[in-house]
């Protein structure tokens, strides 16, 4: 079945009603609608991995995540809280150092809630599956082996290990109003809670990540507020922008920023 034919099917069994123009990324597409009158985002998965969001953002029950309305019994369609806040932390972020500050925060403490334990955790993958793209770029060498060699000593002995986001970010938290801030696109593994934070330093973009002083102090702002020890968090960072660069690689696409992410990460571990 094709998209349209797809859409049509969804639209029909949950009595939507389109609200705005459709977004289409590699692995779904997404489209505003009204249930009700009450607006809501369609979601409708073409990559496997996709399924696993609607599994972990119904464990979340919509504590600091958008809720799932109504979903389809394999997955592939999921009916969600449509965020319709204003504010952006990617905005916020580029207002400057205490801008930057406050968005870390935000991040920090929705990432605090998205990990409090919670009963009948779903089975998910484990984390060390997400790394096999470093592991293929090895052959690179450089940059690449050195953030394998830490990524395999992370992965090796997990500590707090929780069921992650996968893909925490200032672009995947967003505005739901009186809700508060909520996260959206969850990747869901299972693995250690310092992977979640280890994004946020590599974002919102290349010219703040990448801005002189700033990885420092994002990282002490990170392990004040998520209670982790400095060194580890940093060599996340580093495990985290070589995976990132090995799938700009992959996709065809510039890895220069994430390996400098990296590069600088890697240098501070070793000060």
């Amino acid at each position: 079945m094709d998209y349209q034919d797809r859409l049509a099917t969804y639209l029909e069994r949950w009595s939507l009603q389109a609200d705005g123009a459709p977004l289409h990324t590699h692995a779904a597409s997404l489209l505003p609608v009204l249930r009700s009158g009450q607006p809501a985002m369609l979601k409708l998965s073409t990559g496997g991995d996709e399924r696993r969001a609607g599994v972990v953002l119904r464990w979340w029950g919509g504590d600091a995540a958008v809720c799932v309305l109504a979903a389809s019994t394999d997955g592939d369609a999921l009916l969600l809280e449509r965020a319709r806040g204003t504010r952006s932390l990617a905005a916020l972020a580029r207002t400057g150092e205490e801008g930057d500050a406050a968005a870390t925060a935000i991040l920090c403490a929705v990432a605090s809630r998205l990990h409090a334990p919670r009963p009948m955790a779903p089975t998910l993958p484990s984390l060390s599956g997400c790394f096999a793209a470093l592991g293929a770029a090895v052959a690179h060498g450089g940059v690449f082996s050195a953030c394998q060699a830490v990524a395999r000593d992370l992965l090796a002995a997990p500590q707090d290990s929780v069921v992650l986001h996968g893909d925490l970010h200032h672009g995947n938290v967003l505005d739901g109003g009186a809700r508060g801030w909520l996260a959206i696109d969850p990747k869901g593994y299972m693995g250690e809670r310092g992977f979640d934070f280890a994004n946020i330093l590599c974002n919102p973009d290349g010219a703040l990540a990448m801005a002189p002083g700033r990885l420092q102090r994002q990282v002490a702002l990170i392990a004040d507020a998520a209670g982790l020890e400095r060194a580890r968090l940093l060599a996340w960072c580093a495990a985290w922008a070589g995976l990132s660069a090995a799938w700009h690689l992959e996709d065809g696409t510039p890895p220069e920023t994430a390996l400098a992410v990296a590069a600088v990460a890697l240098e501070a571990l070793q000060a």
